[in-house]
Order: structure tokens, then C-alpha cells, then sequence
């Protein structure tokens, strides 16, 4: 069944080369390129662009935009807060994807959108947990939209990290987890507890857990490279985005064993041509069932779906009967060097 075609009707939201467009409140929400005001999801940065003249957001997504973005005019506001502009009421519902992450609803009297940006349904006591949000058209990411993507309980992952760590420590080697800067990171600190040697975190990952500390939420201690005898650092575990592995801050480190905390883990292809010790099955992206729960939850007829697995998923949903289309975007979602899975003998 081919996926029906987007109407370029007056509806409440069309799509644009910038990006999702509001004409009735004039807002652009994540658009990729610069507009006069934008509403973003969340701080990532294939949903977050510089350039725009204004910025509305969460409030906890602030100081993660001027971080990434700079000097720029954001306004934040509370989940559930309505902001009204020329008829449109616009609210921000917590997406439970890192920290500040929203659905954005935007409702007039004909009809209600909900642009969900990246989420998922676990929760990770970072990020404000995800809640359903009722509307007629409701446009949602498929990064993992196959049903090969089953989560485990992120408990377990949690525990696996911590055993990993432990043998690692035991024969003097470091351990290395190569996670988001922005997300991930955050996610893995909170689960885990320095009793096992120091927490170390790339530059880049330690500019976000300040971010993080200031938005009220806490981590554990976490050290700078720099800062660890060579004794304590066979016994760190050190977390760090993949590209900096080949970078010169990683040169410090010897001997060491990696591990990748990724949703992408889950494709064995993946984990067989990869040089890591372990990989661990942790997304901070909705799985196959974390996907369809949240669907049916909005109650929506109209479902738009992009960045990922978008024709087999948009195939599936019409078959469940939803009205469902393609729109293609320059979000990416999460990435391994962006992996895809073979889909050509996938039913679903």
C-alpha cells in the first residue's frame, strides 16, 4: 500500500522547505533554517538551528539552547502553560526524550496538532517523563520503527554496565562508554554510582551535566581527564561521544575497553563489525511498542511520520487503519554512523 500524499490545504500546520509551518501563528517548529521565530522540541541539533531571530522552548531546554546555539533570544516556558497567538494556542508537553523535550500542541477551533519531535515512554529521571497528549493529527518520529526494536527494562542495561565496569576495574583496565553528549550521558550518570572507581566525562558531556545540575537535577561527581592518577583511571569508567575516541583527549587512556550505549546495539550486524568490547541496548528514542503505544494514546486519525524507518512504518499504520503519510525531513534521530537496517524482506 503506498502512503497517501500530504494535502497543501489550509490545515493548522503544512509542510515547508524550512520546516513545519503555522501560518495562523506564524511559527516555524523545528525548522532548519533560520525564521523569525521558531518553537523547538528539544536541544539536539538536527531539531535545533542557529539563526532564527526568537526561540520558545521548555524552560529546562534554555540554558542547553544558548549553550549550543549562543547569544540568542529564547523564552521558556512550563509544560502545560498555554502561549495564544492569533487564535492558535500553543503548549509544550513533556517528551521524555532528554532534558527539556516537548510535544508541541498546537490547537485552533477547527483542529489540534501535536508535533511529538524525538520521545520515548520509559523513564530515566532526567528528562520529564512522556505523557499522551490528545489531537486530530499527530506527527511522530520512527527512528526505531521495526519490530527488531524491543527494549529491555533500561534496569537491566543498567546492571550490565555496572558488572562490565566491575570486571574491567578488576584487570586494571579503563572503561569507556561512548554515549550522546546531550541525553545519553546524563541518563547513564544517573544510573550509576562512583563505587566503583571515578566518573569521568569528556568536555563536551561535562558542559551538559552543568546544564543539567542547574536545571534541579543530580548527578553523581564527574572528573576531568585530567584530573585522575593513572591509578584511579584503570579503575574509570569515562563517558564520551564516539568521535572523540580518534581525538587527542582519549590519548591519555591506555588500554582500554569501549562500550557503545545505543539503540542501534540491537542489530547484531552492527555489533559484529564494530571494535567494541560491549554494546548495550539503550535508547533514549521510543522502540517498536513504545512507538504504537504512543499513537494510540493521542487518539489521532491523521499520522505524519518521519525521520527513520518511515515507508515500512507508514505502511503498517494504514494497515492498522490510520491515516498515515511520509513527510520528509532533515531530522535525523539517533545515529551509529547512521545505521538502517535491511528492510527489504521486513513484514510487519
Amino acid at each position: 500500500m503506498k502512503s497517501q500524499h500530504i494535502s497543501k490545504s489550509t490545515k493548522l500546520i503544512t509542510f515547508t522547505d524550512k520546516g513545519l509551518y503555522c501560518a495562523q501563528a506564524d511559527v516555524y517548529i523545528d525548522p532548519w533554517r533560520a525564521v523569525d521565530r521558531a518553537l523547538i522540541t528539544h536541544g539536539h541539533s538536527d531539531h535545533a538551528r542557529r539563526g532564527s531571530k526568537s526561540y520558545l522552548t521548555h524552560k529546562d531546554g534554555v540554558g542547553i539552547l544558548r549553550h549550543r546555539l549562543g547569544k540568542i533570544a529564547v523564552q521558556g516556558v512550563e509544560y502545560g502553560a498555554v502561549t495564544k497567538i492569533n487564535g492558535v494556542q500553543i503548549y509544550f508537553h513533556p517528551a521524555g526524550h532528554v532534558l527539556g523535550s516537548a510535544q508541541i500542541k498546537l490547537q485552533n477551533d477547527k483542529e489540534s496538532w501535536v508535533i511529538s519531535g524525538d520521545y520515548k515512554l520509559d523513564s530515566d529521571g532526567v528528562a520529564t517523563p512522556f505523557e499522551p497528549v490528545v489531537c486530530d493529527y499527530f506527527v511522530t518520529e520512527s527512528t526505531f520503527g521495526l519490530p527488531v526494536f524491543q527494549w529491555q527494562d533500561p534496569l537491566l542495561i543498567f546492571e550490565e554496565i555496572k558488572q562490565w565496569w566491575q570486571q574491567n576495574a578488576s584487570e586494571g583496565r579503563p572503561s569507556i562508554i561512548a554515549a550522546y553528549s546531550l541525553g545519553k550521558a546524563q541518563r547513564i550518570l544517573k544510573n550509576l554510582a562512583p563505587d566503583i572507581g571515578p566518573l569521568i566525562s569528556h568536555p563536551s558531556v561535562e558542559k551538559i551535566n552543568a546544564v543539567t545540575r542547574e536545571a534541579g537535577v543530580e548527578l553523581p561527581m564527574t572528573y576531568d581527564l585530567s584530573d585522575v592518577s593513572s591509578e584511579d583511571l584503570e579503575k574509570s569508567l569515562i563517558i564520551c561521544p564516539l568521535r572523540s575516541l580518534d581525538s587527542k583527549w582519549a590519548e591519555p587512556i591506555k588500554n582500554p575497553l569501549i562500550g557503545v550505549a545505543s539503540g542501534w546495539m540491537a542489530l547484531r550486524s552492527t555489533r559484529k563489525r564494530r571494535n567494541f568490547s560491549r554494546g548495550f541496548v539503550l535508547s533514549d528514542h521510543a522502540d517498536w511498542n513504545g512507538l504504537n503505544k504512543a499513537i494510540k494514546l493521542t487518539k489521532a486519525e491523521h499520522i505524519y511520520v518521519t525521520h527513520g524507518y518511515t515507508q515500512v512504518y507508514t505502511k503498517y499504520l494504514n494497515e492498522q487503519g490510520y491515516k498515515a503519510a511520509i513527510v520528509k525531513t532533515k531530522f535525523e534521530g539517533e545515529s551509529l554512523d547512521t545505521q538502517q537496517a535491511d528492510t527489504s524482506q521486513v513484514t510487519v
